[in-house]
């Protein structure tokens, strides 16, 4: 062990050294990492919380993050061993490439890794002409998708990316649109690939694609999600992972290092937040008291899970609490809303979910009493 003599230089090497020590003793975040990007969300990909943000609804060029939208809208609507035949617009479109020639006729589902992993904008051309006959009609749809998924703030005026006036969307927008689209195995499957080898229909060279997402070869669980960059977006990234069962979906526009930005983001989320599962969907959670009806009680179960995400260091404080309706008389319909089923976390609801009945229950009078009673011991035979 060193030691240190009395001097003004000793006691700043102490201090130094005690500085380090102490450094190295903090956990990986003390709060919120910190971003370089102009706007930023960390989005949890089953609940939808939003873990981060930064500038959320900030609208701003997305460069080729928008062909996010594109590879979605390709998988929905088009037949993916369709045989595409490359325009000439689309084989010389400007920017990234997916090196496409004129007259060449490669598949749909090709066409797909070629936009998604080099972010080919040939690529994206081709299939607009293909699924609408137009890049103008596609992008209609594009735009209409994009307000369905509940990206307000998204407008869109190309497949592509490459910078137009009025083409813009938010980190949310974007978050949302990637967490819609993950949930698609087919896009899943392709966004998650480092490279692939395709071979045009007929004569032609093959193509070799590899992602430009760097966090496939680089970060645990990365599975996606798409690249861009573009003067005006500056370098983009919308990235998702999975660990332990658990997706988070990062976006960083505008970054000065979005590869650093992205894993920062990642692991915060992943190391300081825990996802709770407090009812399961279709699963018994109770019973609901009936007046009037030839059941007084009926078995109650929520409409979808409840999941929760929650501060690590505050996982054992949340609470589950069933809220049923205090007027619940017969006759109940099966699947009638009867109730809610919430978590509480100091005090305050952070996510609820309906309740509803899983049998009918219908009025009492004298015959269904008696008829009920009939029934009863023949029902428990039959078990």
């Amino acid at each position: 062990m060193p030691v240190f003599l009395p001097g003004k230089r000793n006691l700043l090497l102490a201090t130094l050294m005690l500085a380090v020590i102490l450094l190295n003793s903090l956990p990986a975040y003390a709060g919120p990492p910190l971003v370089t990007a102009s706007a930023a969300v960390l989005m949890d990909a089953r609940t939808g919380t939003v873990l981060y943000a930064k500038e959320p609804y900030t609208k701003r060029a997305p460069a080729s993050t928008t062909k996010i939208l594109t590879g979605l809208l390709a998988i929905e609507l088009g037949d993916l061993q369709d045989i595409v035949v490359i325009s000439k617009k689309a084989g010389y479109t400007e920017g990234s490439t997916a090196e496409l020639k004129p007259g060449e006729r490669i598949r749909l589902e090709a066409l797909l890794h070629g936009a998604l992993l080099p972010s080919g904008n040939d690529a994206c051309v081709a299939i607009a002409e293909h699924l609408c006959g137009s890049e103008a009609i596609f992008v209609e749809l594009m735009n209409h998708k994009a307000k369905a998924i509940g990206a307000w703030d998204t407008n869109f005026r190309n497949p592509h990316g490459l910078h137009e006036p009025g083409h813009y969307t938010t980190a949310y927008d974007l978050a949302l649109i990637a967490r819609y689209a993950l949930q698609n195995r087919k896009f899943q499957e392709i966004v998650r690939r480092k490279r692939r080898v395709v071979k045009p229909e007929g004569e032609g060279w093959h193509h070799y694609f590899a992602s430009t997402n760097q966090l496939l070869w680089e970060y645990e669980g990365a599975d996606g999600v798409k690249t861009g960059t573009t003067l005006e977006a500056g370098p983009c990234l919308v990235a998702s992972a999975t660990r332990e069962g658990r997706q988070l979906i990062s976006v960083v526009l505008n970054s000065n290092d979005r590869w650093g930005d992205s894993v920062r983001l990642l692991d915060y989320g992943f190391n300081d937040f825990s996802l709770l599962s407090l009812a399961k969907q279709g699963e018994r959670v109770g019973e609901a008291r009936v007046t009037g009806g030839v059941l007084d009680r009926v078995p109650i179960v929520p409409v979808r899970d409840l999941n929760v995400i929650v501060p690590r260091e505050k996982r054992g404080e949340v609470e589950r609490v069933v809220d049923l309706r205090k007027d619940l008389a017969a006759p109940l319909k099966e699947g009638e809303v009867v109730g809610e089923i919430k978590a509480i976390l100091g005090g305050e609801i952070i996510e609820k979910v309906s309740l509803i009945a899983t049998v009918e229950v219908p009025r009492r009078t004298i015959m269904g009493v008696i008829l009920l009673k009939l029934y009863l011991p023949l029902l428990r035979l039959l078990k």
